[in-house]
């Protein structure tokens, strides 16, 4: 079997220097029957290997479950990207920030009390170690030692941005090596002294993130790190985006040169990303560095592949570079598709607060419960008000967004973006609605793991309410709305709606939304993700392989308004103007 090891100044493999030429495509973001392309792409852009992050929070999204289906085939990707011939980075976590939901950990974890996350703490550490024993069982057998692809594992996530607990870390590795991992280990750090130094292991290969001043950052890698390779694990050559927000972009050219630099100085690389994919569902991220930033649905990142996996024209300036320092292959003519373009109507329409009770379950509470609480992403939080005159609803603040109510009409937004608190409700009496919304957990820096929902006390008129009804909305199965709910007239406020369209041939589309509000959508019952009219994301991305020959169903949960009710399915993708 091959040996695959660090040397004095190179990575070896079997004796000989090795430089790694990676790509970062995260197996959940792309659909399974499309991995097979974009690895080849990998391969004919000149890579000799992939690397994926593995977001525990999508394997285990309630205790004891660890989900390998569909898109969570970890093993099969592995395999997809050994029969390519490539060789395969695999970083775990358990953090993995990644613009993804909570910086990949689940949020279960953090409902345990004095749970002390990233850091050398029993509960935490039973938690790890029963999520990686399920990972490192799938990885062990697949290490280039034991005739599969994988040369590397990374211990945590630039762990130096967060903490210093070397316990935490040495237990790590420890856990590591326990479960049969060979292969050589490494960590990732932003190439600062006081990042590396606390995040750093002895004994583990560190290796630096950063997309430019190549030559500098280098030099501060070696600094810490006398001995072995040079290796940027994530060189960022793009950026993700935020709603609300400019489309970021990266000079094809200058990104193309800074790679020249680090190639030039003898360094390995893993590009991030060469292919960003989706985030299906309800899977993007946030920051939150004072004001809260939701990331969008896409995370084309504008990397060499496009969210459909279209080369771009960084795929070439970034192949022309790698051919200076390494052997490529020969670059077929790339197919391209011709889908079509059309419109539907939409109709059927499902409002929800005309009757919610054929959407959820309502439950009772004596107190104001989080979403965490009510293990949910969407609900409608109930009260009876009984005051004199208008009145004043203020709460701590709310995560992430509520839709105000009374006897069915429309008051207003509470938006955690805006700092939102109060807002004055027209009289005093009646039923009062909120529709809460989850726009997706921070996923870096120190709010990760913060619950969601309204932040109690929620106050009215100044008295906080007795009691509350809630409903979850499980977003699983508003595709089947329409076997039981009976529809209604089109209004204002969440509105489910639905379409069926032909297509002769399975092929990637784009569904555009710019002319629609907030809210989701689903092909087939597989959910696309979030839309939103602040841009700078105009359209959802629909997976050829979502589709089927012949009849297809289109479902769109509309949360504010959608005018006119009319989807146009197209062949390109839009993104909003970028960033000057």
């Amino acid at each position: 079997m091959p040996d695959f090891a660090i040397g004095e100044s190179d990575f070896l493999l079997d004796g000989r220097p090795f430089r790694i030429l990676s790509g970062a495509l995260h197996y959940f973001r792309i659909h399974p029957d499309l991995w097979t392309d974009r690895i080849e792409k990998a391969r004919l852009m000149g890579l000799n290997t992939i690397e994926t992050y593995v977001p525990w929070n999508a394997h285990s999204p309630r205790p004891g479950v660890f989900d390998t289906s569909g898109m969570l085939d970890l093993e099969r990707f592995l395999r997809r990207v050994a029969d390519a011939g490539l060789y395969a980075i695999v970083r775990p976590g358990p953090y993995i920030c990644a613009e993804w939901d909570n910086g990949g950990l689940p949020s279960w974890l953090f409902q345990q009390p004095g749970v002390g996350v990233r850091r050398y703490e029993p509960q935490y550490l039973a938690a790890v170690g029963e999520y990686l024993g399920q990972v490192l069982r799938i990885v062990r057998p697949l290490q280039v030692d034991q005739g599969g692809s994988v040369l590397l594992l990374q211990v945590e996530n630039e762990y130096g941005a967060f903490g210093n607990d070397s316990a935490y870390l040495q237990w790590l590795t420890d856990l590591f090596h326990q479960a049969g991992i060979t292969v050589p280990l490494v960590t990732v750090d932003q190439p600062v002294d006081e990042m590396l130094a606390a995040g750093g292991i002895d004994g583990v290969l560190r290796t630096g993130s950063f997309g430019s001043r190549s030559t500098e950052r280098l030099a501060t890698l070696r600094a810490h790190q006398p001995t072995g390779p040079l290796m940027c694990m994530e060189f960022w050559d793009g950026w993700f985006d935020h709603w609300g927000g400019p489309h970021h972009t990266t000079s094809a050219d200058e990104a193309a040169a800074e790679l020249d630099t680090l190639l030039t100085a003898g360094a390995s690389v893993n590009i991030y990303m060469f292919h960003g994919g989706t985030n299906f569902g309800l899977t993007s991220g946030a920051n939150d560095k004072g004001v809260y930033r939701p990331t969008i649905t896409s995370y084309d990142y504008d990397a060499p592949l496009d969210e459909a996996g279209r080369p771009t024209a960084k795929y070439h300036a970034f192949r022309d570079v790698i051919a200076k320092h390494a052997e490529v292959p020969p670059l077929p003519d790339f197919e391209v598709s011709s889908s079509p373009e059309f419109e539907v109507e939409l109709g059927e329409p499902i409002r929800l607060l005309d009757r919610p009770e054929d959407w959820g379950v309502w439950r009772s509470h004596d107190r104001l419960p989080s979403l965490d609480d009510l293990d949910a992403r969407l609900a409608v939080y109930r009260t009876d008000l009984d005051l004199d005159g208008p009145a004043v609803l203020q709460l701590a603040e709310i995560r992430d967004r509520a839709l105000v109510f009374l006897d069915g009409d429309p008051v207003g937004v509470l938006n955690r973006e805006d700092h939102d608190r109060a807002i004055t409700l027209p009289r005093g009496r009646g039923r009062l609605d909120l529709v809460v919304e989850d726009q997706g957990r921070v996923n870096y820096g120190s709010r990760i793991g913060e619950p969601k929902g309204p932040i109690g006390p929620l106050l009215v008129g100044g008295i906080e309410p007795a009691a509350w009804q809630t409903l979850v909305i499980d977003l699983d199965t508003v595709p089947q709305l329409w076997q039981t709910a009976k529809t209604s007239a089109p209004g204002v406020g969440p509105i489910a709606w639905r379409a069926t369209f032909s297509v002769e041939e399975p092929t990637d589309l784009f569904l555009r939304t710019d002319a629609w509000g907030k809210g989701l959508a689903w092909i087939n019952g597989f959910c696309l993700g979030r839309y939103w009219r602040r841009g700078p994301q105009e359209t959802l991305y629909i997976p050829g392989p979502v589709l089927r020959p012949g009849p297809n169903d289109l479902v769109v949960l509309e949360l504010d308004t959608l005018q006119p009710p009319t989807a146009r399915l197209v062949p390109s993708p839009a993104l909003g103007p970028p960033e000057l």
